[in-house]
């Protein structure tokens, strides 16, 4: 992977950040990490002041301003991990963290204070080997989803390795891998390490975490080409962020050029409450309004789930608005119109 643009200078260099930026974002770099990679700066509009892969990557001095209701583990991780590296929310799956660094960070990510180079801890051999044991011994678990960090980060021989050491445990029937990859750095893609992520005995899913159609590049849509044509499921997960998607028609291009790219979208997650991200949140009530327009101007198929993560790691919640409204007359259901139609089933 080519060498990422990992420091406030080196953004300016780049021509991502003035000079006079360059001190003012030295304590957000003491903080938090910053990667952009090259593939990703040469795809943002230095005269755009909107650009929105600028946005998603490019940090901010707001990124120091804390609310009260910010958490620095917002989703509970840690009172759901048994063993290091893995989390156990749900009895049919479990997360298994293998690494903690990324490609690229992004600005509004809910683990920010658990990953990045000095951070976050990747796993040990020893301590990966705990961690598959306790899935052994979990027989209900069906699901290991690969997260961190970005496991795409390992090479093509130790995904090799990890994907066959998963699909061995009998009763994991499904795997399934997170990442940024394909649109940080999509050469990474190659076709040895998409023959790495094969297996036996076990389907294996990709989900590629993308939130502008700008971000679906040609290259990331090769990328994504290569894994479906290699068999893999490939569904989507998107975040929805002012200033990069919190319109109905930023949002329904994604989703469509999603689709067309054999991505399907799974998941729109409502931000979460992580520290210094209030510049990316929308109220819930906007990102209700935008679901309702997205669900009337697209099909199915490229319909995500609107969830948001409740805090502590209870679960998610369906965030949104029931098209099924009781009214004085009785039930009635709105309709792409606006209108609510009289139902009486």
């Amino acid at each position: 992977m080519s060498r990422p643009l990992s420091t406030p200078m080196a953004l300016q260099e780049a021509g991502l950040i003035s000079e006079d930026e360059v001190a003012a974002l030295a304590p957000v770099a003491d903080h938090y990490a910053i990667a952009v990679t090259p593939f990703l700066a040469n795809r943002i509009d230095r005269s755009d002041p909107d650009d929105p892969i600028a946005r998603m990557f490019v940090p901010r001095p707001e990124e120091l301003v804390r609310t009260p209701e910010e958490l620095a583990d917002p989703i509970g991780d840690a009172a759901h991990t048994p063993v290091p590296g893995i989390v156990h929310r749900y009895p049919d799956r479990v997360l298994l963290k293998p690494v903690a660094v990324c490609p690229v960070y992004c600005r509004f990510c809910f683990r920010r204070e658990m990953v990045g180079p000095g951070i976050g801890e990747t796993l040990a051999p020893a301590e990966l080997d705990a961690a598959l044991e306790y899935v052994r011994t979990q027989p209900g678990v069906r699901e290991v989803i690969l997260t961190g960090g970005d496991p795409f980060m390992l090479s093509p021989a130790r995904v090799k390795t990890l994907t066959q050491a998963i699909a061995a445990i009998p009763h994991v029937e499904v795997i399934r891998w997170h990442t940024r990859m394909p649109v940080a750095d999509p050469a990474r893609i190659s076709s040895e390490f998409v023959q790495a992520l094969k297996a036996d005995g076990a389907a294996v899913y990709v989900s590629i975490h993308i939130n502008h159609v700008k971000e679906l590049s040609p290259e990331t849509k090769a990328a994504a080409a290569r894994l479906a044509d290699a068999g893999f499921p490939l569904v989507s997960q998107s975040v929805l962020l002012r200033g990069v998607n919190d319109d109905v028609a930023a949002l329904a291009d994604l989703m469509q050029a999603l689709v067309a790219a054999r991505i399907r979208p799974y998941y729109l997650h409502h931000p979460d409450l992580a520290p210094g991200t209030g510049h990316f949140r929308v109220s819930v009530e906007e990102g209700q309004a935008l679901y309702s327009a997205l669900r009337d101007r697209v099909s199915g198929l490229a319909l995500p789930h609107y969830v948001i993560d409740i805090p502590g790691g209870v679960s998610k919640a369906n965030a949104a608005s029931s098209d099924v409204v009781e009214t004085p007359e009785g039930r009635a259901l709105r309709g792409r119109d606006g209108k609510f139609h009289p139902y009486k089933g």
